[in-house]
């Protein structure tokens, strides 16, 4: 593989070269370059191909450092982390956010987080839910959202307690200080074997309706399973040829036990108080709670609703400050030791400046439909690619799942205020990516971002079209805007008297722009007919180590080799999505407005795909058959074997990821959407279940609260609250 990628990269760039100077020779030694058109297409078709070329060197290096880094890591020895945590026991709280997520897989994302093997551990759902929805399907999903903490933490309380109990009592005996010998070493591998069964059984009783189901119980539950098999196993070994233990390591393996059960679970509705932001975005749900860590508050009724202010008295919320932070989207989960391995690496003497650690995620494997698994193969793409940029200390946090050291987190923020509530900003919201942004800002204040090198955490991948353009478009968009703030990471770096890296900046500058630059170049290949002369057969040759060493990488990861054309179809037909990221952007620079976030739909049913992005696909495989025709009147032969391929390739991707028939219900019911705006049903007269007795607020009350009877100077909505002597306390 690394012999490979280098002689790939050395293909590319010799090509490219090569190619340059056929162009500066027609332009400079052959005369072409007096008629202007020629010049004006040698200078278009040369910065494409450049562009191109780019991505494509970005692509092979960060792929040729993972295998570097793959080669080199060693596993820290399970021994060597218990022993840290003897020692030091440094707080983490790990942040699910979540909004109108189906249960089942919420569930499985708070196990596997509440499953790890740490001492301090705290999980809070996050439900951005509106806290009383006034239709019973929004009402349903938020009960069972709220029920979940509750359930998942009494669901462990049983091994929680006895392997509790079962550490206090080998703490409080008395009986020896020496080795640890047979009959003490045999109780411990009982101990061990019911935690093991008890694992199994939760494994065995998980509801299976599609593959991430499957994966959680094999791979997150009975693999915990299997590692304390594993350990009983050994101690068992152990103790069958007489040998004995020292104590304090039997100490660590019974603390191992306790530690993994014994999660304390809750969740948070920042939407129920008026003095925390309610922008509808991941990152204000996040901030929300991270401003509120390290202070007890008390819930104070006003006239426009609930707020939260530091308690004076007996606190209706106590929000501990830990000194780490786990984020972690709702779809994904973690598999065992995820926490233990990264908090030791962050905990090490010479990682003090690392920010943020993490392991960017996979797909889950074993996905049913073609779309699914080819989108979840750029998954696993992406993965090698980050693991590669930290090579070159360009890693972005990735936001699905990610340890924040709470010292960096606090550096970054923002104070702003709205209205007479002071509002603070961790994660950068200005862009939807908020993840890429906020990376930025670490590096600005000296932190760093590490990219663990191992797999230990899986998300879910978008199961149809329609909710796939959802997500892409969201990744596209922002990137442009980020860009100008690389110029001042580079003079803060330069203060600092740090060196810049060129590889750093390189990749930095590619991975946020080239998705704009390279979907245009592309389009622009395909649509525009350039001159015969700048057709080079190099070209091709430029392009080929890339998709050769792709197919390599496909099947590395357990995909095809064949999975590399269909992965490039895959893209075709996103074009028009990334192209549309890509313009909010601009336009978000240009008119100073937000775009909104949309959260990815997980659902059952399948998501509309907006009109535009059904019809263009269709479109792309008519320019190119159109190119295809032009092409063999005018002899452009380079070309037209370019436009037949990208005809070919994107028609099997419309059939095979968004499905012909597929096609013709999105556009109807995109046309009936247009035409026809029937009207919501009223919502249920009926209050929530929890919800506490409401009464109107008086016109008065208002007046006297905001200092005037103007509305536009009140929230736009104001609720129906609780009369102002009653305070709620926190479920």
């Amino acid at each position: 593989m690394i012999s490979n990628g280098r002689l790939a990269i050395m293909v590319t760039v010799i090509a490219w070269l090569a190619f340059v100077a056929t162009i500066l020779v027609q332009e400079f030694v052959l005369g072409y370059a007096w008629t202007p058109r020629f010049a004006y297409e040698a200078v278009g078709y040369l910065v494409i191909v450049t562009l191109l070329t780019a991505a494509s060197v970005a692509y092979l290096s960060t792929r040729l450092a993972f295998f570097y880094r793959t080669r080199s890591h060693r596993r820290t020895a399970r021994a060597s982390i218990d022993e840290l945590f003897s020692r030091s026991r440094p707080s983490l709280t790990v942040l699910v956010p979540s909004f109108q997520e189906d249960a089942r897989v919420v569930r499985m994302t708070l196990l596997s987080a509440a499953l790890q093997e740490y001492p301090d551990l705290r999980v809070a759902l996050l439900l951005d839910d509106p806290p009383h929805p006034p239709y019973q399907k929004e009402r349903r999903i938020l009960e069972s959202g709220r029920a979940l903490a509750g359930q998942v933490q009494e669901l462990l309380r049983p091994p929680a307690e006895r392997f509790s109990g079962v550490l206090e009592r080998f703490e409080t005996d008395g009986s020896g200080t020496g080795p640890c010998r047979e009959q003490e070493l045999i109780a411990l591998a009982e101990q061990y074997d019911a935690a093991v069964e008890w694992l199994i059984q939760l494994a065995e009783s998980q509801v299976v309706v599609d593959h991430t189901d499957s994966f959680f119980a094999e791979h997150v539950v009975k693999r915990l399973a299997g590692d304390l098999a594993v350990t009983a196993a050994a101690i068992r070994g152990a103790a069958g040829e007489g040998a004995s233990l020292p104590r304090e390591r039997v100490h660590h393996l019974y603390r191992r036990l306790a530690w993994t059960f014994q999660a304390q679970l809750s969740s948070f509705e920042r939407k129920r108080y008026l003095s925390l932001s309610h922008e509808p975005n991941k990152a204000m749900n996040l901030n929300s709670y991270i401003g509120l860590m390290g202070s007890s508050y008390e819930e104070v009724a006003t006239p426009a609703g609930t707020a939260l202010r530091p308690a004076a008295g007996e606190a209706d919320l106590v929000v501990p400050n830990p000194d780490y932070v786990l984020t972690l989207d709702a779809d994904s989960v973690l598999l065992p030791e995820y926490c233990v391995r990264i908090v030791h690496f962050l905990e090490q003497p010479d990682n003090a400046r690392v920010g943020v650690a993490q392991t960017p995620y996979s797909s889950y494997p074993g996905a049913t439909t073609r779309l699914e698994r080819i989108a979840g193969a750029t998954t696993d793409l992406q993965h090698m690619i980050h693991q590669g940029m930290n090579y070159y200390d360009a890693a972005f946090w990735v936001g699905a799942n990610a340890i924040l050291r709470k010292r960096a987190v606090d550096d970054i923020r923002e104070t702003a205020y709205e209205g007479e509530w002071e509002i603070q900003r961790f994660i950068r919201d200005r862009t939807v990516i908020e993840d890429t942004e906020s990376s930025i800002d670490l590096r600005i204040q000296g932190w760093t971002i590490y990219n663990y090198p191992e797999r230990l955490s899986y998300s879910s991948t978008p199961p149809d079209f329609g909710s796939l353009t959802i997500q892409r478009r969201r990744w596209a968009c922002g990137g442009l805007l980020i860009l100008p703030k690389l110029w001042r990471q580079s003079r803060a770096l330069r203060s600092r008297g740090e060196r810049n890296r060129f590889g750093e900046y390189f990749l930095r500058v590619n991975y946020m722009g080239s998705i704009a630059w390279a979907n245009v170049c592309v389009l622009l290949l395909l649509a525009y007919p350039f001159s015969d002369q700048l057709l080079s057969p190099l070209v091709p040759l430029v392009a080929l180590p890339y998709f050769v060493v792709m197919a390599s990488d496909l099947n590395y990861c357990g995909y095809k080799w064949s999975d590399v054309f269909r992965v490039y179809g895959f893209n075709l037909v996103l074009l028009p999505v990334n192209l549309a990221g890509a313009g909010n952007s601009l336009l978000q620079y240009l008119t100073g407005e937000k775009v909104a976030f949309k959260r990815t739909p997980k659902v059952a049913d399948r998501t509309t795909s907006p009109l535009l992005f059904v019809l263009l696909p269709y479109l792309l495989v008519l320019l190119s058959v159109y190119t295809v025709v032009a092409d063999y009147y005018g002899g452009r032969w380079v070309n037209l074997t370019y436009a037949l391929i990208n005809s070919v390739l994107a028609t099997y991707a419309i059939l095979a990821y968004v499905g012909f028939g597929n096609s013709l219900v999105d556009i109807w019911a995109n046309l009936v959407a247009l035409l026809y705006k029937p009207e919501k049903p009223a919502p249920s007269q009926a209050a929530p279940a929890d919800a506490p007795a409401r009464q109107l607020v008086p016109e008065w009350e208002l007046v006297l609260h905001y200092g005037d009877a103007d509305p536009t100077h009140r929230p736009a909505v104001i609720p129906v609250v609780p009369a102002l002597a009653h305070t709620e306390k926190d479920g």
